[in-house]
């Protein structure tokens, strides 16, 4: 058997650590997605439960892998920034409940949604995020590209927009609807807005 020298063993060394470096970073931004997908997966089960059940399955994994407070701040613009304490936390709470709501409501009990995640990320164009590419489908032919924007949060990775087709922003689609209501009505504008919402969510 042929042996490594030293100094070969040691080059092979170090050019292997950027690669890994690259394949755990890219596995951390991609794990949430994955723990996103096994949830969905759950809820869709014949077992899952009434509403309020699949509910309660996908609130500790949205809290753990979306900065939700980033994705909020994002969708409503500079204006977050004039809002009081109180009004940018009771916000949070209805913007938290209402995006639980959604996955119950797009994920129903008996669906048969099919998840493909990459393993390999990519740099986004801008603002040192990360970008994991997945595709969610019926098991047919045809598959819709859904991208998630990560960003580097207490050692991992957490979600901070959505790309619904692979390029369109989540977070701007948001916008209008989060900005003007508050601009037309304030912070109670919105809450009852994102209320309203939840609850047709959680009742489809």
């Amino acid at each position: 058997m042929a042996l490594v020298s030293a100094p070969a063993a040691l080059s092979l060394v170090s050019m292997s650590a950027p690669a890994l470096a690259q394949s755990a970073s890219q596995s951390a931004a991609v794990t949430p997605i994955n723990d996103l997908y096994t949830a969905l997966k759950q809820i869709q089960s014949p077992s899952s439960g009434t509403s309020e059940a699949r509910a309660q399955i996908m609130a500790p994994v949205i809290d753990r892998i979306f900065d939700l407070s980033t994705v909020l701040h994002n969708s409503i613009g500079m204006r977050y920034t004039t809002l009081s304490t109180d009004e940018q936390t009771r916000l949070l709470a209805a913007f938290r409940q209402f995006t639980i709501a959604r996955y119950v409501s797009s994920f129903k009990q008996g669906g048969t949604a099919q998840f493909t995640v990459n393993p390999a990320t990519r740099p986004a164009p801008s603002g040192g995020s990360t970008i994991v590419s997945t595709t969610i489908g019926d098991g047919s032919d045809s598959a819709t590209a859904i991208n998630y924007v990560m960003m580097p949060s207490g050692g991992g990775y957490r979600i901070v927009d959505i790309l619904l087709n692979g390029h369109i922003s989540q977070v701007a689609a948001q916008r209008a609807d989060f900005s003007s209501t508050l601009a037309r009505g304030g912070a109670d504008a919105l809450v009852t807005l994102l209320n309203r919402k939840t609850a047709k969510f959680m009742n489809n």
